[in-house]
């Protein structure tokens, strides 16, 4: 029996990596220069502490008179004022200033670099977003939402994530931070040119509200919508949805046929997930214009391919279509072959 436990995700791109590398070494050169000053300025006031007390102040004064003469305040000095007192005072001013500057420097650029890198990517990123054409969205980072986004990048497909609460640290896909009921923050994420929206929040009410928003917004969207229990399944559909799943519903379901025909459950698993498989089950839209219009199956070239069954532009599916079977534009070839088939195929039924 295969073996379907693979890690989850996908390896991150070379540049995505690279990009990666250079914000976490960016981060890290911050703090590290952080310790280092925030470390010399402690010496320096240890170093200025001891040095009073051994020119014969107390603990209080040596660490009182350190502190008012590195932050160049300019109090009256403390104790007895001679020439050794005088020329330590010096040295402590020349070396504790500029300990104290420098401490505040990174202080105030670990702060506002911080924010200001923190922006800047933002904005960076919705103008990637803005340029990106026929994208998915994803709504919602839970376990489902992983999984879709994971599956997705697998595919090689552009997505963009929405959720509320999200570490972009752990994400190889580019993101929006926010809540996609509002429509504002949809319409950041590329609704107005994404090929397909995918609702997957936790709330039933929140998602039948996304894919009615989204619907009014972009009327042509293809979305399929998460269905927490089966009385929210009308009314995702009746929002807009053109698929509803219910995730709990399919995943009994599938674990039913585990039991009842586990070789078949199991090719279809691999069939359609595993990209290491030699065959794979994929889809091909015959566009108008393409050699495949008013060609029975036998005659049309399939790259190779075998034909499982086709959905035609109505909606009805024909399983095992006969081979003297005519195509039409619009119907959705359904079939098994290699990668290096499928690409042939999509090539020869296109326009």
């Amino acid at each position: 029996m295969v073996n379907l436990a693979r890690p989850f995700g996908r390896a991150l791109s070379p540049r995505r990596l690279r990009q990666r590398r250079h914000v976490e070494h960016e981060i890290t050169d911050l703090w590290r220069r952080l310790r280092i000053a925030t470390a010399l300025l402690v010496a320096v006031l240890i170093a200025g502490t001891v040095g009073y007390t051994i020119l014969g102040l107390d603990l209080t004064d040596s660490l009182y008179q350190t502190v008012i003469t590195v932050s160049t305040v300019g109090y009256r000095e403390v104790g007895q004022v001679n020439d050794n007192y005088k020329y330590f005072t010096i040295v402590l001013i020349l070396f504790g200033a500029g300990s104290v500057l420098y401490t505040l420097g990174v202080l105030i650029e670990t702060l506002v670099e911080g924010r200001l890198t923190r922006e800047f990517g933002r904005r960076r990123m919705e103008r990637v977003i803005e340029n990106m054409d026929r994208h998915t969205i994803v709504c919602g980072w839970g376990q489902v939402g992983q999984a879709i986004s994971a599956t997705l990048g697998a595919e090689g497909r552009d997505v963009v994530v929405i959720d509320r609460d999200i570490d972009a640290e752990v994400l190889d896909h580019h993101l929006i931070v926010g809540d996609a009921t509002d429509d504002n923050v949809l319409r950041r994420a590329g609704l107005m040119h994404a090929s397909s929206l995918v609702v997957a929040l936790n709330g039933a009410a929140d998602n039948v509200y996304v894919t009615l928003s989204a619907r009014a917004a972009q009327p042509d969207i293809f979305i399929v919508a998460r269905a927490n229990d089966a009385s929210a399944e009308p009314k995702l559909f009746q929002a807009g949805a053109n698929r509803v799943v219910n995730p709990h519903q399919l995943g009994g379901a599938h674990m039913a046929a585990l039991v009842t025909q586990p070789n078949v459950a199991e090719f279809l698993d691999i069939a359609m997930h595993d990209r290491e498989l030699a065959v794979s089950i994929a889809e091909v839209t015959v566009a108008p214009g393409s050699s495949f219009a008013n060609s029975s199956i036998e005659s049309a070239d399939l790259g190779g391919t075998t034909v499982l069954a086709l959905r035609e532009a109505s909606g009805a599916f024909v399983h095992h279509p006969s081979p003297s079977r005519l195509l039409a534009v619009g119907d959705v070839i359904i079939a098994l072959g290699t990668q290096a088939e499928h690409q042939q195929l999509r090539a020869l039924a296109a326009a």
